[in-house]
């Protein structure tokens, strides 16, 4: 099932999603202060603040940033929340969906209205894993959409004879997006081509792990991948910041003409390929050469990152601050990107786009990649997720003197 296919609401949140709901008193990223009327999922109307009338349910976010929604493109549920756990990382099918189901809740309550999870298959665990983010996908219905890339270790020679078949049966379970590390299979080429393979039998994009060091092997991986529909992913492609400059641009230029994209770890490389580390993409240096470039968190507190936050606020904020782009940028490359290489609809603050949205306190996107505490999140056009901050000063003669702000609150109260 491709990642664009909507999934079916949860029977509970059906009535909501037909329903009407008032955004009032909303700021947008150009300044306009204006009422967003919601219906069917979708954005019914967009006008001046005052101007529309509510059918149904409505939410004041006076002093809130209205966006779309971001989207996670990179995600691994299965080993999520694991960071503290004694031992190795329990793969048991009810840890599993525990995990995966918390993860995708912490996540929304960030923005993430959508995320594409990759699930390790075969070895010891076999496909009970990939059954248990099937289950925690259904489980989440009418709150966030959850999509699953099969992940297996080996595909080629003797041994991966078993991961094969094992792909094969993960995408009939449900996998949607085949993917894998190519750079941990003896034959890295005979992996990509089993991968590709695959996912032209079923009409799946693909999605693969590695880390880009070796150049010429990434040269060969876009020259296989070019053409492909509904299209290839890669990431976290840390190690291409690693190799001399020249070479770099060349890996990516022949990315570029593939058209294959690219999903970022701003937070650093995460688990899938087989080590931790904190290296990142050059970012500037793909977007230079015409590569589309997403951005995801990866690691969600589990051993190859026990801190990650799985915040795409995050990872827009690190972009703007570490590697040079503006804000604009940085929140498009977790949102507008990551939903495009999700397959997912564009989504637009306008008349007729999915009502998927993010509203973040806060003046300006600068500010809201700064300090985005307080939250609202919107999936198919009702609220599933609020966070609330509350900022206070102790009474003294310099906070009544500036009228220090007090995050969380407007006009002193909080969005009904």
């Amino acid at each position: 099932m491709p990642d664009s296919q909507p999934q079916p609401p949860h029977r509970d949140g059906a009535a909501e999603e037909t329903a009407s709901l008032l955004l009032c008193g909303a700021r947008l990223t150009d300044g306009r202060t204006v009422d967003v009327r919601l219906g069917r999922g979708r954005i019914e109307a967009v006008g001046t603040a005052g101007s529309l009338a509510a059918h149904s349910s409505r939410v004041d976010l006076s002093g809130y940033l209205l966006l779309p929604a971001p989207a996670e493109p990179h995600a691994h549920s299965d080993t999520a929340l694991a960071a503290d756990g004694d031992g190795p990382v329990s793969y048991d099918v009810t840890d599993v969906q525990r995990r995966t189901t918390e993860a995708a809740l912490l996540q929304l309550g960030h923005g993430a209205t959508a995320l594409r999870s990759h699930v390790r298959i075969g070895d010891v665990q076999g496909l009970g894993p990939m059954e248990a983010v099937l289950q925690a996908r259904r489980s989440l219905r009418g709150l966030a959409e959850l999509s699953a890339v099969a992940v297996p270790r080996l595909l080629t020679g003797v041994a991966g004879a078993n991961g094969l078949a094992m792909l094969r049966d993960a995408v009939k379970m449900g996998a949607s997006v085949v993917g894998g590390c190519p750079d941990l299979d003896p034959d890295p080429t005979g992996y990509v081509e089993a991968v590709l393979e695959v996912a032209a039998e079923h009409g799946c994009p693909v999605d693969l792990h590695t880390d880009g060091l070796d150049p010429a092997r990434l040269s060969r991986l876009a020259a296989m991948a070019g053409g492909l529909r509904p299209g290839v992913t890669i990431g976290p492609l840390g190690g291409l910041g690693r190799v001399p400059r020249e070479v770099a641009v060349r890996s990516a230029e022949a990315l570029a003409a593939a058209g294959v994209r690219v999903s970022c770890l701003p937070q650093g490389d995460c688990g899938g390929l087989g080590r931790r580390g904190s290296t990142t993409a050059p970012v500037r240096l793909l977007r230079t050469a015409g590569v589309r470039v997403a951005a995801g968190s990866g690691a969600l507190r589990d051993p190859a990152n026990p801190v990650g936050r799985g915040d795409p606020l995050e990872a827009a904020y690190l972009l703007a601050s570490q590697h040079g782009l503006d804000p604009a940028q940085a929140y498009d490359a977790v949102c507008g990107e990551a939903r495009a290489a999700m397959a997912l609809p564009e989504v637009r603050v306008e008349a007729g786009f999915p009502a998927e949205l993010l509203a973040v306190r806060g003046e300006g996107l600068a500010g809201a990649l700064s300090l985005a505490y307080s939250r609202i999140v919107v999936h198919r056009g009702r609220v599933v997720a609020r966070t609330s901050a509350v900022r206070e000063y102790c009474d003294s003669a310099a906070a009544v003197a500036l009228d220090l702000p007090r995050q969380g609150r407007a006009k002193g109260k909080e969005p009904s």
